[in-house]
């Protein structure tokens, strides 16, 4: 046993006891407390051996197992009883158990050996095997020390940090491809912005201008060095760029849309549109698209329409009054059947100088030459004589008709007195041509908000959904409308919007086909109006 030596010195000691000096002499002394001693060192050398938290054993040359501690039955899983007396390769694999026991008796000691140890329950583990040489007094081997350390936490860590190394090489592969499709894209942004045949300036959100393509360098003659990362407030020092920083002042906190003429031979349809990621503004970019050959073409357009209707205006008022001459007789008596035709005539000339007269209205307003006759206005006054002048035509089609006056008396407001008739007439007249007979017209006028509201409701055969939003536009009639072969040129709603917005109002509309519909006008009431009416 591994104490063997340790107590058969001590039980010999103990036999000869009655041999020995006497303890009272100085040599009996010293022989009781090397007896002590030994003692002492039995039970130390034991409790190490014991309460070791590495797995040890004692094997003998014959691979026999002869003393084994309680780590080293836990790890085997085998009881003391079980193991010690039993051979060494019912633990440990036998090819390898074997080697270090020939190993051992050359080399004296070994270190760090990996084999597998298998219990007597579970799977077998792998371990490290420590084994150190015992010899007798005369240098015999007579076993050796075999000591284990389980290597199964650091293999389990070792395999889980081999496996992060692979995940962590898929991440970096993963990486460096979505950094490569990135770049990629990159370069394709790049090449899309700077082939982009408008203009393109990026300011971030401290307003700095972060991006410049090529087109826009060109528009405003500088480099991009030049100007790049500087604030929009610093673009104001180069003369090009006045027309752009009075624009960003007054649009930038909202997207907008506008025409620009950034040098005389350069117009330019200018773009602002915010930025955002999530619900947060990141900045706003500009783009800028060159209309200068479509303005020069709709110039040469509305040139020709504002030459040709004035050319038109003198032979039509000539033949207008010619006509007029014959039906009062001043030619000499006419038949009634000329008379019919005369009359036929007339009217079509009518409609033709009406045509003329919205032309040149469509050429003034795009010249931005309408208004010039601003003057203080009696809406309700001027409301009440053009429902009179429509009084026979309401008979005429049995329109039931309503006028709702206002509860109050209506301040006056300030405007082009025959251009806001104009477009109070546009609607009225609407609303009486495209209501069928018997159907119903309501007109009403009131104050609120700070704002005249003049409204028209009519039975007509409305608007159809699909074009409503063309409604505002040159020269548009519904589809219903034109089956109904009703007299019209399309240029009225157009007209009226201009003329409205001019005065700084609005108008608005909704409208159901076969159902009718119901438009608005809002004019802002001018302060300090002085006179009021009440327009009935």
């Amino acid at each position: 046993m591994i104490f063997k030596k340790i107590g058969d010195k001590i039980a010999e000691l103990k036999k000869n006891k009655k041999n020995t000096p006497s303890p009272a002499t100085e040599e009996g002394k010293k022989i009781s407390l090397l007896l002590d001693d030994l003692i002492s060192l039995e039970g130390y050398v034991h409790d190490l051996f014991s309460f070791s938290p590495l797995p040890i054993c004692f094997v003998s040359p014959a691979n026999v197992i002869l003393e084994v501690n309680p780590a080293f039955e836990k790890i085997a899983n085998f009881r003391f009883e079980e193991i010690v007396g039993e051979s060494i390769t019912k633990i440990f694999e036998e090819g390898k158990i074997t080697r270090l026991s020939e190993d051992i008796l050359k080399e004296d000691a070994i270190s760090g050996r990996e084999m597998r140890i298998f219990p007597k329950e579970g799977k077998p583990l792998s371990v490290q095997a420590f084994a150190k040489a015992r010899k007798n007094e005369k240098g015999m081997i007579i076993g050796f020390f075999l000591g284990v350390f389980d290597l199964t936490e650091i293999n389990k860590t070792q395999d889980e940090l081999k496996r992060s190394q692979v995940a962590l090489l898929n991440i970096l592969e993963d990486t460096d491809e979505a950094r490569q499709r990135a770049e990629g894209e990159r370069e394709k942004t790049e090449a899309i912005i700077n082939s982009f045949s408008d203009g393109l300036l990026v300011f971030d959100q401290e307003d700095n201008l972060i991006l410049v393509n090529p087109m826009a360098e060109n528009y405003f003659g500088v480099k991009k060095e030049e100007i790049i990362n500087q604030a929009a407030t610093s673009l104001a020092d180069y003369p090009q760029f006045k027309p752009l920083n009075l624009l960003l002042k007054a649009k930038v906190k909202n997207d907008s849309r506008q025409d620009l003429e950034l040098n005389p031979s350069l117009i330019a349809d200018v773009s602002i549109v915010k930025m955002k990621k999530g619900t947060s503004g990141v900045g706003y970019f500009i783009v800028l698209h060159d209309i200068t050959r479509e303005k020069i073409v709709e110039k040469l357009k509305t040139e020709f329409v504002s030459i040709s209707a004035h050319q038109l205006r003198t032979p039509l008022s000539a033949i207008k009054w010619t006509l007029r001459m014959l039906l009062d007789g001043d030619m000499g008596k006419i038949s009634k059947e000329q008379e019919e035709f005369l009359n036929r005539t007339y009217r079509s000339n009518e409609r033709m100088i009406d045509l003329v007269n919205s032309l040149l209205n469509v050429t003034r307003i795009e010249e931005g030459r309408f208004l010039y006759k601003p003057t203080l206005i009696d809406v309700g006054e001027m409301v009440r004589a053009l429902i009179e002048s429509y009084r026979i035509e309401i008979e005429k089609k049995k329109i039931k008709f309503q006028f709702k006056k206002p509860a109050k008396f209506l301040p006056q407001i300030w405007g082009d007195a025959e251009k806001i008739q104009l477009a109070f007439q546009n609607l009225i007249d609407n609303a009486i041509r495209y209501t069928l007979s018997g159907g119903k017209v309501e007109i009403s006028l009131r104050q609120i908000k700070g704002m005249i509201e003049f409204k028209v409701e009519d039975e007509g055969v409305g608007i159809p959904e699909n074009q409503q939003e063309r409604l505002f536009t040159k020269f548009f009639r519904g589809s219903n409308v034109m089956r109904l072969d009703t007299e019209g040129t399309g240029l009225g709603l157009f007209i009226t919007k201009n003329v409205v917005e001019a005065h700084g109002g609005k108008i608005e509309f909704k409208s159901k086909e076969n159902k009718g519909s119901t438009f608005w006008i809002f004019l802002p009431i001018k302060k300090e109006s002085g006179k009021e009416t009440n327009g009935a």
